[in-house]
Parts: C-alpha cells; structure tokens; sequence
C-alpha cells in the first residue's frame, strides 16, 4: 500500500521553464502580424493571443505588438511580407468584449471579422482562444476545438485538504469548484465538459461523487474501502474504469452506469491503476508493478492474458491514451536523496516506435487532447511548476507558470 501511495499521490513539483520551442519547418505556417486597436494596451490579452496562435501549430506569429486604428484597411508596407493581419480590440464595460478583424496584408482585403463578448471579465481568455479557434476555421486550418476546453484540476491546500478547480489551457482564468475536505482524481463525465468524476474522502469510506458545474447538482456514483478512483470515461459517457482496492490490492474494475454493475478487470495480486480505454474500448492499457516496477501493459477487457507495451524505464507510473497512440511518464534517474528526472514518451500500444517528448525536468502527468493531437503535462524545474503542451503535428510546445500550486491530479 505504501508503493501504491508513492504511485498514485507523490508528485514533487520544481519548475518552470516559460520558453517556447519551435521545431518544425515553417512553409505550412501562415506569417501574422498582431494589431491593437484598444483605447488602453492589455499586455495579458497579446500574450495570451501569441500563446494561441503559436501552440495552434498552424501561425508563426510575429512576436512584435503594433498600435494602430482597429476600423482602417491600410496596411504599412513594412507589413506587406506577412500573410495576414489579425486586428483587435478589447473593451472592459459592463464585463468583456473583444473584436476581431482579420485582413490579408498584401491588400488589406478583410476575411473575417466578429465580435465576442461576456458578462465575466475573469473569462476574458476564452474570449481569445474562440476568437483564434474562429480565425483557424476561416483559413481552413485542422481543427483547434481543445483550446476552448476547460482544464479540470485538484490542488493541496494543507494536509488532507484540497480544492478543485476550472482554469483555461494558459490557467489564466481560474475557479474554485469544490473546497473543504479532501476531494481528488477529478475526471470530466462528458465531452461536453458539464460534469465530472471525483473522489471524495468525507466520510470512512472513499465514495465516487458527479458534480454538474453549471447547477452544482452533485450524485453517488460509488464507493469502495480503501480506495476508489475514475480514470477513464467511455466515448458515449456510458461506461467508467475504477481503480478500487475493496481486499487492499489495487485492481481495475469496468463499471456501467446504466445498470451500475462492475466487471472486474484485472486480477493481479499486486497493483493495477490508472486504466484507459484502448481503440474501440474493448481493451485497456495500465500501470501494474507485476514486473517488480511500475510498468506498462494492456488487455482485453473480456480475456485474462496481459501483455507489456513498454521496454524502456524501470519505473514508467503514468500513461494516457488516444486510440492507439500512448503517452507514459518514465524515471530516468534515482536519486535518493534529491528530485528525480522523468520524462515522457510516446509509442503505440501496437508496438512501433517509441519517440522521447521532454529532456529536462520532471514531467508527469499526461494528457491527450480530446483530438489526440496536444499533450498537456504539468513539468517541474528548479524549485518551481508550469503546465505545458505539445502539439504533436508541429512539435511546438509552451509553458505556463504555476505559482504555488502543488497540483495533486488533471484532466482536460
């Protein structure tokens, strides 16, 4: 139980590295130059619209602001080398409002142009990634929808008390869902994003509780002694995967919520956690320490024979998985008496090539995006935490700051 504790809760957070890497070739990224036509600059609404364009894989922005009028056609000739101008301008009245324009720069000619609005100024980022979802629509880019998505996440806030909590993909915007006690693991129920999973530890027995974010509505979904955790949701909402412990050993169950019966999933006499749904959700791959270390392996949900999926590591605690494509964290150092250095890779449950993602740091907990084409990942370095993302496609990645947050799980 003790190694099951390190597995599932021990994550040291160290660092932040809030540069960018861009690594792909740059003829199949549109050439932008950003404008701002507000009465007042707002460093945080370019930094967050350079943030966009730039993890969207599709835009090499122009890292340079110019002022000029939001209305206008004309376009400086020093800007006639770029491909596209994206005009704006933010107002605070009444809450927030951006509007957009977005113009070709060899002759000024307009594309696009709309205005977005909310009642809560705190939102004001998903005013920016709609806005820039919108723009990559327009020229017909592969789709963005993750960027409007809601990022899911538990905090400590002392010893065993926690909070959950919504942010956008920079953590700009940030809300408290859930305080008081101890509720972690929490899991989106839907793709809609208006429900999710989390385990509660009120009471003497560790219970599964849905939570709508919209009316508060909160059900029992299940619970189990010892401990009881969603870690994965299936495509139509209809099925979970637990990780419960009812005889102390871990193992994963499969539970309908139809009819709330569970098939238990893994019979192993040691610890079998974090199952996700492989391909068409007939099998599953998970961490099992049934190798003597934290690994990797997958099975059909109906048959007993379990297969290793990863060669690489002596302590690989954490997957996810998109399809067919898997993303694991890896221990490459052991330190006894300092941080660790893990990194995440990612294969093919189907064999194939495996490929590293990060170098540096401690890089734990995964996530594919819902298209499978951004990872999500919180990294620590040097005494502090950011969250980040890989575009897959493009090979970019960004990071954002955490400031104090020790975060205990994510979802997207």
């Amino acid at each position: 139980m003790r190694y099951l504790l390190i597995l599932l809760f021990s994550i040291h957070l160290f660092a932040v590295d809030a540069s960018m890497k861009i690594e792909k070739d740059v003829e199949h990224r549109s050439r932008v130059a950003l404008m701002d036509g507000s009465a007042a600059a707002n460093g945080q609404v370019a930094k967050i619209l350079l943030s966009d364009l730039r993890i969207s894989g599709h835009f090499l922005a122009d890292s340079n602001i110019r002022k000029g009028d939001f209305s206008g056609s004309f376009i400086a000739p020093g800007l006639k080398s770029k491909e596209y101008i994206i005009k704006y301008r933010y107002t605070v009245q009444s809450g927030a409002a951006l509007e957009i324009r977005l113009l070709k720069a060899s002759d000024g000619t307009q594309l696009f142009e709309k205005r977005y609005a909310l009642g809560n100024v705190k939102k004001m980022p998903f005013l920016i990634h709609k806005a820039v979802y919108d723009i990559n629509s327009v020229l017909k880019y592969p789709d963005i929808g993750w960027i409007n998505r809601y990022v899911v996440f538990s905090r400590y806030t002392a010893p065993k008390r926690s909070e959950i909590l919504l942010a956008d993909y920079t953590f700009t915007y940030q809300k408290i869902i859930i305080r008081g006690g101890l509720n972690l693991f929490p899991k989106w129920a839907d793709k809609a994003q208006k429900s999710f999973y989390y385990t509660s530890y009120a009471g003497l027995i560790p219970t599964l509780n849905k939570i709508n974010i919209y009316t508060g509505s909160k059900s029992r979904i299940a619970s189990s002694e010892g401990m009881i955790i969603c870690s994965d949701v299936s495509s139509n909402g209809g099925k979970i995967l637990l990780t419960m412990a009812p005889q102390g050993q871990a193992d994963i169950y499969e539970m309908s919520l139809f009819t709330g019966s569970k098939i238990r999933v893994t019979k192993f006499n040691g610890i079998d956690v974090s199952g996700k749904y492989l391909g068409d959700e007939s099998s599953i791959v998970f961490v099992s320490n049934r190798l003597g270390y934290a690994n990797v392996f997958k099975k059909s949900i109906r048959s007993e024979a379990v297969q290793q999926v990863v060669f690489h590591g002596r302590n690989n605690n954490a997957v996810d998985a998109y399809g067919d494509k898997i993303v694991y964290v890896s221990r490459e150092s052991s330190n006894a008496f300092g941080n660790n250095r893990f990194n995440l890779y990612l294969t093919s449950a189907n064999g194939g090539m495996t490929r590293p993602l990060t170098t540096t740091g401690s890089n734990q907990f995964p996530r594919f995006s819902t298209d499978g084409s951004v990872i999500l990942y919180i990294k620590q370095r040097g005494g502090s935490s950011s969250i980040g993302y890989i575009n897959l496609e493009s090979s970019q990645s960004l990071l954002f700051p955490l400031h104090g947050s020790k975060i205990q799980s994510i979802d997207w």
